[in-house]
């Protein structure tokens, strides 16, 4: 079935429809799930509430941009809002260094998959903004308004959320090659 033609047959509730398109998408949508979530049972929860959110919106998809991409978003929107339901009270972080650049450049042999998990590992908040920032694209600005915080707020947490992989890469590069630092 082409996908214009799968889309509409989603739109009419068909279920062989959904269900192809859900198999051809959900993988990449559990990647980006995994992206923003803590841990593979709430990437899987992640891209369940999306696939709802997905059907129940296919209506409104304009044929404007890729399918892919209009789903990976509604795939974010789900993550952020999960967020935000169990977010702590808003702090905002002053960061007199921002203007400091954080290098990766250490010399890694690290997996996508350890990679994928070090970021995992992030706070909440720097996890979001760096996802939303450095893999999706997003401004400041557009995470400021999705996240409720100042674009202040999203730079520190992007700053933060580098120097933490940085040393958390650094610290599996050593354990990795003991030998080698």
């Amino acid at each position: 079935m082409k996908e214009t033609e799968l889309i509409k047959a989603c739109i009419q509730n068909n279920r062989t429809a959904q269900n192809e398109l859900f198999r051809k998408y959900k993988d990449t949508l559990y990647f980006t799930s995994l992206k923003y979530c803590r841990n593979e049972a709430d990437a899987e929860d992640n891209l369940h509430d999306a696939f709802i959110a997905i059907f129940q919106k296919i209506k409104t998809y304009k044929n404007k941009g890729s399918i892919e991409g209009w789903m990976k978003r509604i795939t974010i929107y789900k993550a952020i809002d999960k967020y935000k339901a169990n977010k702590p009270v808003n702090v905002e972080i002053k960061d007199d260094i921002l203007g400091e650049t954080v290098e990766m450049n250490e010399e890694s042999h690290i997996s996508l998959d350890q990679l994928l998990k070090l970021i995992q590992e992030l706070p909440d908040q720097y996890r979001l903004v760096f996802n939303l920032y450095q893999m999706d694209g997003f401004s400041h600005k557009e995470i400021a308004s999705l996240l409720n915080i100042s674009e202040g707020t999203s730079k520190s947490n992007y700053y933060r959320a580098k120097l933490n992989l940085r040393d958390k890469i650094i610290a599996l590069n050593k354990s990795l090659n003991p030998k080698t630092h």
